[in-house]
């Protein structure tokens, strides 16, 4: 609960959160050793991480197990990304709300995606229902992808955005997730328009913190970017010693990287 009240709380000011997104503990202890507030999953590099695609096909097990593994080391709150909720029964959904509490989460991204709105507000409803329960005042981050999945011409997405942000605060949302909003200006009138905390993917061509807090942003996400930072070195790295087997080339690159046996011990 205290982890709760926390996360909530970041939403709420003086500054903008910046929030990574982790996929597995080492990436999550480091973010938090590094000095964030918070840390958030990414469903995608989570999936990925585990030999996946993105889009509701991740055993609710493995992600159940991998947010074990992150809470496990984490000093600071943690929220999960459950896409649409892995189900539109909304039974399943519930069992999967209180399976993420018990393993450690006090927040959820939860997505609409190409499904109905009113049905992802009683999905919220939902999730708000089987928090409750759980003695935990979970932070719903309700996801639209009006902008995302191009759901309605582009002239109609910040009209549509607001409509479906609105319907879900309504149903129980404590934030709203517009990905792939850059213009400042329409960024602006979100935050303005929607009555909760509004979170911005980070993504070429987004404003930086500074900018979207003066907006009225409270939320900037990391979403993919920092697994893909992460992946390309890799890539570089692993194709370089794959080419000529340089050692010190391999020692170089790998400076800096923290001591996980220190740090797990």
């Amino acid at each position: 609960m205290t982890h709760a009240a926390t996360f909530h709380a970041l939403h709420r000011g003086p500054d903008i959160l910046v929030l990574p997104n982790a996929w597995d503990a080492a990436s999550a202890a480091l973010m938090a050793d590094a000095g964030a507030k918070a840390v958030a999953t990414s469903s995608a590099a989570v999936a990925w991480a585990h030999g996946y695609a993105d889009g509701d096909v991740l055993p609710v097990a493995t992600l159940i197990s991998a947010l074990a593994e992150i809470a496990r080391v984490l000093p600071v709150p943690l929220t999960a990304d459950i896409e649409g909720g892995y189900s539109d029964d909304l039974a399943q959904v519930a069992d999967t709300v209180r399976a993420v509490i018990g393993a450690g989460a006090v927040g959820i991204n939860l997505e609409d995606g190409r499904r109905d709105p009113d049905l992802h507000a009683r999905k919220i409803e939902t999730a708000r229902e089987a928090a409750a329960k759980a003695g935990v005042d979970l932070f719903i981050n309700a996801r639209t992808d009006v902008y995302l999945a191009r759901l309605v011409e582009p002239d109609q997405a910040e009209a549509e955005a607001i409509r479906r942000g609105q319907l879900y605060v309504r149903a129980g949302a404590s934030g709203i997730f517009v990905p792939v909003a850059k213009d400042p200006a329409e960024i602006g009138r979100l935050a303005a328009a929607i009555p909760a905390p509004l979170n911005i993917m980070s993504m070429g061509g987004v404003p930086k913190a500074a900018a979207l807090q003066a907006l009225g942003v409270r939320r900037l996400s990391s979403a993919t970017g920092l697994f893909r930072a992460a992946f390309g070195a890799l890539q570089a790295a692993t194709t370089a010693y794959l080419a000529d087997g340089d050692p010190e080339a391999l020692a170089a690159a790998g400076t800096g990287t923290p001591n996980f046996n220190l740090r797990f011990a």
